[in-house]
């Protein structure tokens, strides 16, 4: 029976791997949510991919139902979020459909990065926030400690907080008895009695259905029949299906305000179901749409090729699907000399874009080619126009340049104090960060800010950062602004032919270095032909960096044994004339990898 006083929509944030998603399936197990035989390890991570690699990338709803210790049986819809930097803005989704937050901290690891970036993001909502110490089963759990971090760091008083294992279970019970009381009711945001007014927190595309919408309704009902309106572009549909998610979907006969499920109405077009976006009645619609998201900013942008360009057509129809359940993928279409038609496509970090390479080549069954990634500068001309740079290949000539911006961001390191100076090393010499402050983070451990070149952080930063300090130190950034800067374009050129895809932007402090790692590591990465290849970088108006991928060699004078020198000479410069030849008309294949050049031309420091 529904009662809008008995549901609880939550949230569970943390830093990536502190057991947000092991904590749900305890839930689920002690609810009985899931039947027995179905239940496996990490149940909402429904990706390949995030089973396979230990993350969860996508928010994923699910409604419980608890029995709880004052006879009543409560309703709580639950949202699983992402943890890592990459994914923040489908936290701040799920966040904006609900009340209150879990906030979970590993009792062996303590407040990390994420932790206090998705703390902040909770505030921001105006919700209700109870931490949870998790993994104190474990041997090195340090509970007390973690619970004075959490005073100090979050500001959260360390009574309020709740010692839990998602492992073993234990403390769970206490935890849900928790949410019951500390968190609101939904009923002071509307009712039943209101026009409609529903939330797209997220949506999937169904081959079959079309387009689903994961909503979260704020007022009114909905029921299949209804005709229902999107605000942001007034198309109408008629609702065929409503449902809730318990854990899979299962329909109901209509959803009310307070609760979160699902509404299939027949939409084609994944375009028309905006996420963010606000539904409400076709024929009594509400004044004005829910004050939605932040429009997402991707911080880095990379090109998406089809592998076979004839597959340009299924490349964009991928794109289209992939970007209505991952809001934060942006693309438009370009053109490139070495590899044809293809997409500009804008990520939120290189995590970000890895999953979005993958999840193509999976589940659309394409190969694609992907060029080194860039993140977003300004120019200004010598005529006073100003423009974005999304890709090298656009960076005005030095002649008519004015001055160049680029990102900059605030950089957070939480470290065990011992790596500090390592960590500072890196920053300020290679990554030309600006030292702001330190605070302190409980015993032995310090967080650092810095303000730091965003292209400088996006490549191999947290590789290096995670190797310096043996994997304690965590990171979280957000961009602060442009700043001027003295940037040039280096272009590579491969057997005298410039190759864009190859392109890239660097500070002038760093332009003989990177060029030099870069054509070295070209080097190794293309295959030798039948003729030699020069590898050259150009920037500044000249040649700064060469190397030399020698040809395959046939030993001509195998059969020439004996005789006059002048014999031996002649055979040779046959040869030379043939090499000659074949590199005027020979064409050279550049492997994928290649094009990623530039993410490991640091990696043999490592």
């Amino acid at each position: 029976m529904y009662n809008p006083e008995l549901i609880r929509n939550i949230s569970i944030i943390a830093h990536i791997d502190h057991g947000k998603t092991t904590l749900v399936d305890r839930i689920l197990e002690l609810t009985k949510s899931v039947e027995k035989r179905k239940m496996h390890d990490q149940y909402l991570d429904m990706m390949d991919i995030e089973q396979e690699r230990g993350i969860t990338i996508k928010s994923q709803p699910v409604k419980i139902l608890y029995n709880a210790k004052d006879g009543n049986t409560y309703e709580i819809n639950i949202i699983d979020t992402p943890g890592h930097v990459d994914f923040t803005y489908e936290v701040s989704r799920s966040l904006a459909a609900c009340e209150g937050a879990v906030l979970l901290v590993d009792a062996s690891q303590g407040v990390e990065a994420q932790t206090v970036a998705n703390t902040y993001l909770a505030i921001e909502n105006d919700l209700e926030i109870i931490p949870a110490v998790n993994k104190i089963d474990l041997p090195n759990a340090n509970v007390e400690e973690t619970l004075a971090e959490i005073e100090d760091l979050v500001g959260i008083p360390a009574d309020d907080a709740l010692r839990i294992s998602g492992k073993t279970g234990e403390g769970v019970v206490e935890l849900l008895e928790a949410i019951i009381k500390r968190i609101p009711a939904p009923t002071s945001k509307g009712t039943n009695e209101d026009k409609l007014k529903a939330l797209i927190f997220d949506a999937k595309y169904d081959k079959y259905r079309g387009v689903i919408i994961y909503t979260r309704i704020f007022g009114g009902t909905v029921k299949p029949g209804d005709k229902i309106m999107t605000m942001s572009n007034k198309e109408t549909y008629e609702v065929v299906e409503v449902g809730i998610f318990h854990p899979e979907m299962q329909p109901t006969d209509s959803l009310s305000a307070g609760e979160v499920g699902y509404i299939i109405a027949g939409i084609k077009d994944v375009e028309l179901a905006r996420v963010g976006d606000t539904v409400t009645s076709a024929n009594d619609p509400v004044d004005g749409p829910l004050p939605g998201y932040k429009e997402v900013k991707p911080m880095v942008y990379a090109g998406i090729y089809p592998g076979v360009p004839d597959y340009y057509e299924e490349l964009r129809k991928a794109l289209e699907k992939l970007k209505l359940n991952d809001a934060a993928l942006t693309f438009t279409p370009e053109h490139s000399p070495a590899l044809g038609f293809g997409f500009r496509c804008g990520f939120l970090g290189l995590l970000h874009m890895d999953v979005v390479r993958e999840r193509i080549e999976r589940e659309f069954d394409l190969a694609i080619i992907l060029t080194a990634p860039n993140v977003v500068y300004k120019v200004k001309l010598k005529n006073g126009e100003e423009l974005e740079i999304h890709d090298p290949t656009q960076f005005p000539d030095q002649d008519i340049l004015e001055e160049a911006y680029e990102p900059y961001v605030k950089l957070d390191i939480i470290t065990p104090t011992e790596f500090m100076g390592g960590l500072m090393g890196v920053v300020q010499n290679e990554k030309r960060g600006e030292f702001k402050s330190v605070s302190n983070a409980g015993k032995d451990r310090v967080v650092m800010h810095f303000e730091v070149p965003l292209g400088e952080i996006i490549f191999d930063f947290f590789d290096r950062m995670k190797a310096i300090s043996r994997g304690y130190a965590s990171m979280d950034y957000e961009l602060i602004g442009y700043r001027k800067s003295d940037l040039l374009k280096v272009t590579i050129l491969v057997n005298r032919e410039p190759v864009e895809a190859l392109s890239f932007i660097v500070h002038r402090s760093k332009l003989f270095e990177v060029s030099k790692k870069m054509v070295e590591k070209l080097k190794d990465l293309i295959p030798k032909h039948q003729f030699e290849i020069p590898i050259q970088a150009k920037g500044d108006g000249r040649i700064i960096a060469r190397s030399t991928i020698k040809a395959y060699r046939k030993d001509v004078l195998a059969k020439c044994y004996g005789g006059d020198i002048t014999r031996k000479m002649k055979l040779l410069e046959k040869q030379k004339e043939g090499k000659k030849r074949m590199r005027q008309i020979g064409s050279v294949t550049i492997p994928q990898n290649a094009f990623l050049a530039i993410l490991k031309i640091n990696e043999d420091e490592k």
